[in-house]
């Protein structure tokens, strides 16, 4: 907890009073909509799903046996720890069938100690019977829905070959908003294209609808992606952020949040040899410290 804005632990103390939680990432190897020629083929143009996938759900088939893995990883260090399983990796709406879905989240919730289900996925992935699954799962434990929406603004999507436009993320959160489920917004900074002043809109303009949480991080070039070709083949160029030059961004975007509204994270996390640019050699934590001193200095400064 903080002074100046909803950090991710007083979130979670919200939502499980006097519980300690921890996410746990599953890989339950769904695919992605944009890549199979169902939207779009190739993806996002900035997007290596590897690269944000935990070690421990490769080589370890099934979402309890991968659950129990990380409660092995993080329940070392905290034996009272309580879960939640969070299907992570790719678009995880992503199915044939609610029934497929519903065996794979209640294999989840089933494992002990998992008191929640967080599901990443895509707006445009989201049919009205898998968010009754959602609903219905959120019956008995809290489900928060991580859409990515990464802007509001269309002639970004299209940039970045994202597959669909701001009001079918629009759309997406008010549906979800409805259904009583715990909705978080991933927005990502320097976009092919955007002003720091695009990026203030889009946080507005999601503030402004009903939405739990907001992660927002920087853009990161990684090898072996669409947009790591087109900058060295100098088809586009992204912002340059610096340390320095992104704390001030996020003091602005920290001023546009409610205190309603958490914000999850600043940075992004990729391993470091898959990196091409920004190198920072900072971590999220080592960022929000930073950060958190910048906005005392201001208000001392009043």
């Amino acid at each position: 907890m903080n002074d100046f804005y909803t950090d991710y632990s007083e979130y979670m103390a919200r939502v499980f009073p006097g519980v300690k939680v921890q996410k746990i990432s599953v890989n339950a190897g769904f695919g992605c909509p944009n890549r199979d020629g169902t939207i779009g083929t190739g993806g996002c143009i900035y997007c290596d799903n590897r690269s944000f996938t935990p070690a421990y759900c490769f080589g370890t088939e099934g979402v309890a046996a991968q659950l129990e893995a990380g409660k092995k990883f993080f329940g070392r260090k905290y034996p009272d720890m309580r879960y939640i399983a969070y299907f992570q990796s790719y678009t995880n709406t992503y199915r044939a069938s609610a029934g497929e879905l519903r065996r794979l989240y209640d294999e989840a919730v089933a494992v002990e100690g998992v008191v929640g289900l967080a599901v990443a996925t895509r707006p445009d992935t989201l049919p009205a019977e898998t968010v009754e699954l959602l609903r219905d799962i959120n019956r008995t434990r809290p489900v928060f829905v991580e859409l990515g929406v990464e802007t509001l603004h269309d002639t970004t999507l299209l940039a970045i070959n994202r597959g669909h436009d701001s009001a079918i993320a629009e759309d997406a959160i008010l549906r979800l908003v409805s259904a009583g489920l715990h909705v978080g917004v991933h927005l990502i900074a320097g976009l092919p294209g955007e002003t720091d002043g695009m990026v203030l809109d889009t946080v507005r303009r999601v503030c402004a609808l009903p939405v739990d949480s907001i992660k927002m991080h920087h853009l990161q070039v990684l090898k072996n992606t669409p947009l790591c070709r087109m900058i060295e083949n100098k088809e586009l160029s992204v912002p340059s952020y610096t340390p320095e030059s992104y704390l001030e961004l996020c003091v602005r975007i920290v001023a546009e949040v409610p205190r309603g509204i958490a914000i999850e994270r600043f940075l992004a996390s990729s391993p470091p040899a898959d990196v091409v640019a920004p190198h920072w050699g900072m971590k999220n934590h080592e960022f929000v410290s930073r950060l958190i001193n910048v906005l005392k200095n201001k208000c001392n400064e009043k």
